[in-house]
């Protein structure tokens, strides 16, 4: 079996793929400290096509060598905005028309593959922090609680790992319908 090249998958430069429409879904980075967790984030909502990032807080914004060690360019294709606190965000994406969801082990939370994606709706799914997960304040905020289930010894899933599987439902749904 051959590997496929990377003129076999066919894809497209920054400019082509940033002039394509996009999903109708948000990731925002809540006070996110790792850089090498946000590059990977910014390379995961690339192969999904997410709309847009926001980075709030804490959570660096390119240019950074330590973000595109892990995005490798995705944080030139895929859009960015900086919000200097989380709930300004969350202001401005529900002004905007989106359903706020964060990703968080919440009383109330709704189990990953049991989260119906309407089509018709914009979404925005928040992660958190790598030690606090998303701040209360800000889970507060929000239209929906979603956690992944787990079976191991560990309670929580790396940021970037729980972004990439929580886009993937989203992605995979929205093209369904």
């Amino acid at each position: 079996m051959d590997k496929k090249t990377i003129w076999d998958l066919g894809r497209d430069s920054t400019e082509e793929y940033r002039s394509k429409q996009k999903l109708p879904l948000v990731m925002v980075l809540d006070n996110v400290r790792s850089l090498n967790n946000i590059g990977a984030i910014f390379r995961t909502c690339d192969a999904f096509r997410v709309a847009e990032i926001m980075l709030c807080g804490i959570s660096a914004c390119p240019p950074s060598p330590e973000i595109h060690k892990t995005a490798l360019g995705a944080e030139d294709s895929v859009s960015w905005r900086y919000f200097p606190s989380t709930l300004e965000c969350v202001a401005a994406l529900k002004a905007e028309g989106y359903t706020v969801a964060c990703l968080e082990q919440v009383k109330g939370s709704i189990c990953l593959q049991d989260f119906h994606v309407d089509s018709n709706r914009k979404y925005a799914i928040i992660a958190g922090n790598e030690v606090d997960g998303v701040a209360p304040e800000v889970v507060d905020a929000c239209d929906a609680w979603i956690e992944i289930p787990q079976e191991g010894t560990k309670h929580s899933l790396n940021v970037s790992v729980s972004a990439g599987i929580t886009l993937w439902h989203f992605f995979s749904n929205m093209h369904r319908s």
